[in-house]
């Protein structure tokens, strides 16, 4: 009988850990929830929006278009050149983001493995970047430019975009470089591989969850970014997407052509809604895999 007892206190004793995990995390799932719902529900009002006529946006929120107005979509991309500065955001985040991928890889691989004086200094070094407030750089950013003849530019504009994205690429790939197995490249190198191929055929190819996840984090905040990029464009036809949906709001709140707002803002938000759609399990992987020391 005692041992029937025991058997069955050890039987229960994870069903009521895995109830007590469940109610210890209820409140942080009904926060997660609450908040998904909500940004699915704000994703298809607006997109509900774009498909209106103006009365049907005034009158019915929720309800479905009687007649889709596809013709809001064109008429934001040709009339307010929306198409054109979708083109300016497109080439200049993606230069940036693969630039930064190219600067900041090879700088984490070499902070993580590398042994050498001021390593430490160095990486904290980046650790406050991270920290810097974009605001606070706008003044040397623009002297910078000016002085480099690079102002009302997408090159200086891409310029900047990889200067500030530095500290937090790094940082993020080198902990992630971290939780790579050193065993690998010891075997690598008695196999002959110098520490170039090491890093080219070894370890950057393990890396591939890691880059995957920085280049989304980077092209996400890249492609909705507003302040650098309003201090450094001037011009109408150089302006990003963020600059030109701004320009939009302003110029269609007078004449109330909010499915053309509408029609703006999801013409804006479709790209990274695609990109983390496609590669959104890779990267919670690779962060936290990379959290993982």
């Amino acid at each position: 009988m005692r041992s029937a007892r025991i058997f069955s206190g050890a039987r229960g004793a994870p069903t009521r850990t895995r109830l007590g995990n469940a109610v210890t995390c209820a409140p942080a799932y009904l926060i997660l929830g609450m908040w998904s719902v909500f940004t699915v529900g704000a994703i298809a009002w607006v997109v509900l929006g774009a498909l209106k006529t103006k009365r049907e946006v005034l009158t019915s929120g929720w309800s479905l278009p009687a007649i889709p107005q596809w013709a809001n979509f064109g008429r934001v991309l040709s009339e307010n050149n929306l198409g054109l500065y979708f083109v300016n955001s497109a080439f200049a985040v993606t230069i940036s983001t693969f630039a930064i991928l190219a600067v900041s890889v090879p700088a984490a691989y070499a902070l993580s493995r590398a042994d050498f004086r001021g390593k430490e200094g160095l990486t904290n070094l980046f650790v406050i970047g991270i920290g810097i407030p974009i605001p606070l750089i706008f003044i040397p950013v623009f002297m910078l430019l000016a002085w480099l003849r690079l102002t009302d530019s997408l090159t200086g504009l891409s310029i900047i975009f990889v200067a500030v994205s530095l500290p937090f690429t790094v940082y993020l790939m080198t902990g992630f470089f971290a939780s790579l197995p050193r065993e690998l490249e010891d075997a690598a190198i008695i196999d002959g591989c110098s520490g170039s191929q090491v890093f080219w055929h070894v370890m950057l190819p393990l890396a591939r969850p890691g880059l995957l996840t920085a280049f989304i984090i980077n092209f996400i905040w890249l492609w909705n970014e507003y302040q650098l990029s309003l201090t450094i464009i001037n011009s109408g036809e150089k302006r990003t997407l963020a600059l030109g949906l701004y320009a939009l709001q302003n110029a269609l709140q007078y004449t109330s052509d909010w499915p053309g707002l509408f029609a703006g803002v999801t013409i804006t938000i479709i790209p990274t809604l695609l990109l983390y759609g496609v590669l959104a399990e890779k990267m919670i992987a690779g962060l936290t895999t990379g959290a993982v020391k």
